[in-house]
């Protein structure tokens, strides 16, 4: 008993510590520090929620930006883009007949919806990313699409292409990361402009 007694008192103690004290120390530290982040970035439209800053939303509206392909399905396996309960790249190869499939129909989708632009396509908008949720695409991928967004809402294209570069991030710290646009508060914005 001599020896129990000290092992359960360490496994209470450090218990207590690493399970309950920590925790408790490291979400308060985040509410206070961090106060968007540490409840989702959510994005917020007339007091309702409309989404995360940290998460995609499927469209194709063609008055809207789109976002990359999302290798999400549901709970069956059945595909649901952007799904955050079920977040995760497909696993294809490039290889992968699947995955060409998928690249041809987006490429398509996009030659339908502006079928003047003969500007290459950016590569991210017919693949997806290692979540399957990336709310960004490259600002490459935002100018292609100027001109449809521009064309469907019937504002002129220097309007669009300045929202975009509002838009538009650079690295952190100008060295981590690759520059970006988040989709959603790309399409919030121009929402703004067309009401």
């Amino acid at each position: 008993m001599s020896q129990l007694r000290p092992a359960f008192v360490s496994i209470a103690a450090l218990t207590l510590i690493t399970g309950l004290a920590y925790p408790l120390a490291m979400t308060g530290a985040g509410r206070i520090l961090f106060p968007s982040q540490s409840q989702g970035s959510l994005i917020t439209s007339q007091g309702k929620i409309i989404g995360s800053k940290l998460i995609g939303q499927f469209t194709e509206d063609p008055r809207y930006f789109w976002g990359r392909l999302s290798a999400t399905a549901d709970s069956d396996g059945k595909p649901l883009p952007y799904n955050a309960d079920n977040s995760g790249g497909s696993n294809l190869a490039p290889s992968n007949p699947d995955l060409r499939k998928a690249a041809e129909a987006r490429i398509q989708a996009l030659k339908a919806a502006d079928p003047g632009n003969s500007a290459p396509i950016p590569v991210d908008l017919v693949t997806a990313s290692a979540s399957g949720v990336d709310p960004n695409i490259t600002p490459a991928a935002a100018s292609y699409q100027v001109r449809r967004v521009a064309a469907t809402r019937h504002i002129p294209e220097v309007k669009v292409r300045e929202l975009v570069a509002q838009a538009s991030q650079g690295r952190f710290l100008g060295l981590v990361g690759e520059p970006r646009v988040n989709v959603l508060e790309l399409n919030l914005a121009l929402e703004g402009i067309t009401q």
